[in-house]
């Protein structure tokens, strides 16, 4: 059962989780929501900018309760796809960007980044779900984040197979065919790419992981 602890303001919950597993000050698995964030955490070491009332949570489960058939450098993927799909489910039609953005339509609302500390995976989630800076959109439905974060963390619980998760997310996985990606700084055209039964996807003969 993930135990979960909301916060009114933090630089990153990301962080602050981190922090908390590195001191061995919290018992594991754990959740932590915020309702300010003021130094996120994004992918390729850019900042997730945190506007209230939209969510902002990280997660914490030790390495031996996640699935067994996990590859690890997938897990933004997992933690990801099972979120888009509770989101499907409450009527959005957001859609999962290889390996961790969440889009509606073309526009980016949110995405999820993954960590390891201490024998511990550390997921941390964006998502605009009332407010966007400009360029970025919000989710096309009406949820509270208490209601949200409720929902995914119950789901979570099931611990469902990485199999269970990717026999989905790869019929979905040509929604990214006009989309980029980016290795060492070098931009990736989706077209070039095919997506790998371990999550990752292979261009030009190379294997890439999200790493994220």
């Amino acid at each position: 059962m993930l135990k979960t602890l909301y916060l009114e303001s933090v630089d990153s919950t990301q962080t602050y989780l981190k922090d908390l597993i590195c001191n061995e000050a919290i018992e594991l698995p754990l959740a932590v929501v915020a309702n300010i964030q003021t130094d996120g955490i994004g992918s390729r070491g850019n900042s997730w900018m945190g506007m209230e009332g939209n969510l902002f949570l990280s997660f914490a489960i030790p390495l031996e309760n996640l699935p067994k058939d996990l590859q690890l450098e997938s897990s933004s993927i997992y933690f990801a796809y099972i979120l888009k799909e509770l989101l499907n489910e409450l009527g959005s039609n957001v859609w999962l960007k290889w390996p961790n953005d969440f889009l509606v339509n073309e526009d980016k609302i949110g995405g999820m980044i993954t960590t390891i500390s201490k024998k511990t995976l550390i997921c941390g989630v964006g998502l605009n779900l009332v407010k966007a800076p400009v360029e970025f959109a919000t989710l096309d439905i009406r949820i509270t984040k208490e209601d949200l974060v409720q929902m995914y963390l119950n789901k979570l619980k099931k611990n469902i197979s990485w199999k269970q998760v990717f026999s989905k997310y790869k019929l979905e996985f040509y929604k990214n065919q006009n989309f980029f990606t980016h290795n060492n700084d070098i931009k990736i055209s989706f077209k070039d790419a095919s997506l790998q039964s371990d999550g990752s996807i292979l261009c030009n003969g190379e294997r890439i992981f999200s790493l994220r």
